[in-house]
Parts: structure tokens; sequence; C-alpha cells
């Protein structure tokens, strides 16, 4: 226990000091600086958080747990989001750059007015202090207890465990978005980032040689020979992802949490240039493809160890990785993992103080204030919301249905009106914020009738869906009656950012949509999900496809 605890205070020391070192002598004075990290992130950087902004805990723990009990259609929530991904950087970050956004909700004042962007700042906020920052915390916690096994050498109950770590995570999580602003946040998280990919690597990579008694090749033998049908991506209607959902309301979730979630398109919105910030969001996607190996794999492999015996389903990864992960080496992956949730943690948080001082506080107060005041009360609000979050976060354990889906589901309050707005702001000129704000709030109480007073047994993804459908219907039909003046965006430049596309952005999003398909053929019955299936014919066929794609995309470039 000494090793571990003395490794995992080294690694996760050197990442704060790295960090520092990096961000020591940045101008945090201005909003620019504090908010955006002075418009100057890298593409590798942008990516790299944008990835560890959105993996924490509760994808490990949530996301493999749901594996454990059933199969792989769950990557419905995580991978699917290169399509998602691929349209912000083709499409929005332009527009973003261009208006020279510092948060989300600007669009919709810009659009609808200025109440509309006071309620889905409001929107934003409920959704990062009640849902993301409370579960990031308290599926962190859940990691450390069970690997470190607080509750036995402290001497105290499951529920005293889980509260005393959410509070460390968040008192340390809270100091890096105070005192760092975003710049410290996505240093870290770039650092951090590639910490977590080699220690999540290992942890699929030690259970197949556990799996095949100190052989990894038998390891591999027996998950692709034995219980092959948990590898299916394709849900039926008994799974936790249903295919037809792949293309309804998870899509539409994926669209809110990546092209307008103001955590993680703010990394973006600091790029030092758009082909900086196209570069990065595609290095995202690009990672996003790999996560199967990683938030899936161990689901997988916990069920051939310990077969369906684990209760809760959700300790299914943290058992895995005390049980196969050799001690030397689990300090060094809890660092990985506390990196994660402070990425989380600490980027969530950074955004809803954004929010606060740029959306409402205007709103809510007359002074004016400079950037330097801005500041001070941006880490006085941050301090206040980190505490709020802290409170929240033990509260969880008392969800019943898997943390991943029990937090999917309180989320459809939020994000599905936030993106139907979205959506009608920028296909439509002439619906009203007032159209838009009656809409909303009668999403808000049909979700809240369908999925909890009369808890109608249809998969919440369908309801989503529909609610979307009603939410867009809603508006256009009102939009007849209330009607603004045709919006007109604007043309000019008003950032100090260029706005030149990177020439590779386009092929490159051909081919991350052609690898997402071929990922789902590998993961169904054609692929891995069948004793029949021919998984090295498929790989065949993604490379000739793509080798196809990379002469025609060059043959045109030329042309």
């Amino acid at each position: 226990m000494f090793m571990t605890i003395a490794s995992f205070l080294i690694v996760t020391g050197i990442v704060a000091f790295i960090s520092w070192k990096r961000t020591k002598n940045d101008d945090l004075s201005t909003s620019k600086g504090y908010f955006l990290a002075g418009r100057g992130l890298s593409g590798l950087v942008i990516g790299c958080s944008m990835v560890l902004t959105s993996l924490s805990t509760e994808q490990l723990i949530g996301v493999n747990a749901v594996s454990y009990k059933g199969n792989f259609s769950i990557i419905a929530w995580t991978v699917q989001s290169v399509i998602p991904l691929c349209f912000l950087a083709l499409y929005l970050l332009p527009k973003y750059l261009r208006n020279g956004y510092t948060t989300i909700p600007e669009f919709f004042e810009n659009r609808f007015d200025r109440q509309t962007r006071l309620i889905m700042s409001a929107l934003f906020l409920v959704f990062y202090l009640f849902i993301v920052i409370p579960t990031a915390l308290y599926t962190g916690a859940i990691a450390f207890n069970k690997i470190f096994n607080l509750e036995v050498i402290f001497g105290l109950s499951y529920g005293e465990a889980i509260v005393y770590t959410v509070i460390a995570i968040g008192v340390v999580g809270a100091i890096y978005a105070i005192f760092g602003g975003l710049k410290a946040v996505a240093v870290s998280d770039t650092i951090n980032a590639i910490i977590l990919v080699i220690g999540a690597l290992l942890i699929p990579i030690f259970a197949l040689v556990h799996l095949g008694d100190g052989s990894f090749s038998d390891g591999v033998k027996t998950i692709t020979t034995t219980h092959v049908e948990k590898f299916n991506a394709i849900g039926n209607a008994t799974d936790a992802v249903p295919w037809p959902a792949i293309f309804t309301g998870i899509l539409i979730v994926n669209f809110f949490y990546w092209t307008t979630n103001q955590a993680i398109v703010q990394r973006a919105l600091g790029a030092r240039d758009l082909q900086s910030g196209q570069k990065g969001i595609l290095v995202a996607a690009l990672f996003l493809l790999t996560l199967p190996i990683i938030l899936n794999l161990p689901g997988l492999l916990s069920f051939h160890i310990f077969g369906d015996t684990l209760n809760p389903m959700d300790t299914s990864y943290p058992v895995l990785v005390s049980k196969v992960l050799p001690t030397f080496l689990q300090g060094f992956f809890i660092a990985a993992l506390f990196g994660a949730i402070l990425s989380t943690f600490n980027s969530f948080l950074n955004s809803a103080a954004t929010i606060y001082c740029k959306d409402l506080l205007p709103s809510l107060s007359a002074k004016v204030r400079s950037d330097k005041e801005l500041i001070s009360y941006a880490k006085k609000v941050s301090a206040v919301m980190a505490i709020l979050t802290m409170i929240i976060g033990p509260l969880l354990m008392f969800g019943t249905d898997g943390i991943f889906l029990l937090t999917k589901r309180f989320a459809g309050f939020v994000n599905i009106p936030i993106v139907a707005l979205f959506a009608v702001g920028l296909f439509n000129k002439t619906v009203s914020g007032l159209a838009a704000r009656i809409a909303l709030l009668l999403h808000v109480i049909l979700y809240f009738s369908i999925v909890w007073v009369f808890n109608v047994q249809i998969n919440f993804v369908y309801v989503m869906a529909a609610l979307f459908v009603f939410d867009v219907v809603t508006m256009l039909i009102l939009g007849q009656f209330l009607k603004r003046e045709p919006y007109q965006e604007s043309k000019e430049n008003h950032s100090d950012v260029d706005l030149t596309n990177w020439k590779y952005v386009r092929v490159t999003v051909a081919s991350l949509v052609l690898g997402l398909i071929s990922l789902h053929l590998l993961l169904s019955p054609l692929g891995l999900a069948s004793q029949n299936g021919q998984p090295l014919l498929v790989l065949g066929i993604y490379a000739v496809l793509q080798f196809v794609l990379l002469i025609v995309m060059r043959h045109k470039q030329e042309a």
C-alpha cells in the first residue's frame, strides 16, 4: 500500500509542477486570459483537453458497468460523438470564432433575445452543478474507495468513505480551476490525458493475461470464442441502447454535448486560430473511436473473470483494477484516474464560473466591473459552486439504475431543449425568443410528466427524441404568430484570430465517418459478436476504403 500511495503522490505532483511551470508567467488579469487562455491554445492541447474533460470516472466506471451487465450497445453514447465533432469543426467553430464568443449562450442573445440567453445560461449551470460535476466527484470517490480500500484502512462506513473522498477530490480540483484559469486546466489536461491513456490501456492488457492464466493470446481467445454476443453494439429493445436510439435521442444528446456545451467548446474558443481549433476537435474525434478498448472491454473482461456476481454493477471496473493490476502500477493508474476526475471537475467548474460571470452577472447586478474585479468575483463564485457540488455528489449513492444511465436520464431536462433552440436558431431566422421560451417550458413539464410522474415504460432515449421533435415543431408553429425581424448574421470577423480553414479538414472528416461505420460493423454479428463473424474481413474492407478515400481526396485537391 505504501508503494501505491507513494507512486500516486509522485505522479500527481509531477503533473501539478509541470502545469504550474507552463502557466506561471501567463497573464490572468484579463477576461480573455482567464476564461479563454488568451486565445493561444494549440490543436494538441485542445484535443487532449476536450477528451479528458468528457472522459472521467463516470465513463470509466459507468460505461464499463453497463458492458459488464449487458453488451457493447452502450458505445452509442461515446463513439457516436464523432458526427457532432465533425460538424463542429466544419461548420460551427468558424461561426463561433468569427463572432468572438466567450460563451455559447451569447449565440442565443444574438439570435433570439437577452431573456433567452439568461434562461439558457441558467440551464447550463443546472446541468453542470447538479449533474456533471457531482457525478464526476461521486464516481471518482467510488474508484478511490474500492482501490485503496478506505473503509477497511480507516474503519469507515461506505457512506463516510464516499463523503470524505468527494471532499478531498473537490478541494484539489477547485484549486486548479480557481487559481489557474482555463490555461492551467488545459495544460494539466494534456499531461493527464497521456497518463490516462497509458494507464487505462494497462487494465485490459493485464486482465487478458489474468484471464489466460498468464497468456495474453489465450485471454484473447477466450473472449473471442465464448460469450461473443457481449461484443454486439447493435442493441435490441432489451439492451441498454436499442439500435434505433443511435439515430434519434442519443445523436441529439451528443450534438448538445459536443457542439453547444460550454465546457467542451470553450477549449476550441481558446484556439490560436481556426486551423488549431479544427485540428484539436478532430484529434478528439479520432480518440473517441478507440474508446471501446478502455470503456467497454474491461467490463467484458470483468464478466469473464468474476461472472455476474458483482453488485452493485458500478463496482465492476474498480474491482477489476484491484484484481489484475500489479501493486507497483496501481499508484500510477490511480494518478491517471485522479487526473481524469480533476479534469472533468475543474473544466466544468471553470465553465460554470465563466457562464455566471459573463452571462448572468451583468443582469443580476448593474455594477460595471473591471477585468480584475470580474476575475476576483469568478474565483469566489467558483469556490461557492465547488462546495455545492461536494454536497450533492455523495447523494448519488442512492441511485439504483447505474450511475451512467441515471445521470443521462436527468440530463434530458436540460440538453434536449438547448439543442432544439440551437437548431432552430441556426436554420430559422424569424422565430422569436418568446416562442422559444414557451417551447422550453412545455418541454420541462412534458419530460417530467412522462419520465418521472407517469413513469411511461418507454426507453427515455426515445422520449428525448420525441420531445426534440416536439420542441422544434412547437417553436416553428408559435413562430408563425410570434415573429421577430429576420436575423442577419454578421459576416465580419469580430475576433483577432485567423479564420483560414485547415486544408485537410474535409478528408479527415470523411475518414473519421468511415471509421465510425467500420467500428459498428466490427462490433456486430458481422464481426466479433458472432461465432460466424468475419472481423478480419471487416478490417480489410475498412483499410481498402480508407485507401480509396485518400486517393479520391488527393485527386480532388490536385484538380
